[in-house]
């Protein structure tokens, strides 16, 4: 039984949908989908039920294309309750389940599904916070979620985020045990030298929140797993393994060499 990871599917494109047709079963293997499935209920939907007939269960956390407000008005809070009561239906864990323990190789994990949101706080630190929009936007970089990403009822998206992580590190202290390494899994960098994008690097303020920086080793984590930023890749910080897990927009990966490629194997590893 392995364990597998990956983000970034963005489903509304006709060739990532397709190729998920032409995945193989993986039978007793579980399966992390780390945000941005898709933009809708529907692409969630459509992942789910696909990657469910392939995998013996699914985890999943929310990427910021998740959170975007459909035309019906379906938006904030409201809408990741929404994708949340999917999941559930179809026996999905996210992030308001408990985590679920995996055993390999005759070690214990838990693997802890986070929704930390991000607060624009990756940024240098001589720009301010409410300057923080306009600094990206000088560099001619603006993220579309400041358009459809609503944070309704919180006032901000940083305030959003705030309460996520306080919440998040609570369960977390209590998830912890001598017998068991944890696997942290979000959608966005849990830590911002991570957020780098070399074409784009002012887009960082969208990739996450410093409140989340030394996790990894706060928590004892074995593995950590995230996406995003559309740059596959695995890295050691402090003796913990990063995965990148992302696929991308069809531009960004070889649909010829179909998905089954890009699935990052977390556990063994």
């Amino acid at each position: 039984m392995r364990l597998y990871a990956i983000s970034d599917l963005h489903l509304d494109r006709r060739v990532n949908r397709e190729a998920v047709l032409r995945l193989p079963d993986h039978g007793d293997d579980w399966l992390i989908l780390a945000g941005d499935v898709g933009d809708t209920v529907d692409d969630l939907r459509f992942a789910i039920e696909q990657f469910g007939r392939r995998f013996a269960r699914l985890l999943w956390v929310p990427g910021n294309h998740e959170l975007w407000s459909e035309p019906s008005g379906l938006g904030g809070v409201a809408k990741y309750q929404r994708l949340v009561a999917l999941c559930r239906e179809h026996g999905v864990v996210t992030p308001e389940d408990p985590y679920p323990a995996f055993a390999c190789r005759g070690r214990r994990y838990r693997l802890a599904p986070l929704f930390l949101l991000y607060d624009y706080s990756f940024r240098p630190p001589e720009v301010p916070l409410d300057g923080a929009v306009d600094w990206s936007a000088d560099s001619g970089v603006l993220a579309a979620d400041e358009l459809y990403l609503e944070p309704t009822p919180y006032p901000t998206r940083a305030d959003w985020c705030r309460a996520r992580c306080s919440e998040t590190k609570r369960r977390l202290v209590e998830a912890r045990r001598a017998d068991e390494r944890l696997l942290l899994i979000n959608h966005w960098p849990l830590r911002f030298e991570m957020a780098w994008l070399p074409r784009i690097p002012r887009f960082s303020i969208w990739c996450g929140t410093r409140c989340s920086e030394d996790w990894h080793v706060r928590f004892g984590a074995a593995v950590v797993i995230y996406g995003h930023l559309h740059i596959r890749g695995s890295y050691f910080r402090d003796g913990v393994r990063f995965e990148e897990v992302s696929l991308g927009y069809p531009r960004q990966w070889h649909p010829q060499l179909g998905i089954e490629t890009y699935l990052r194997e977390i556990l063994p590893g």
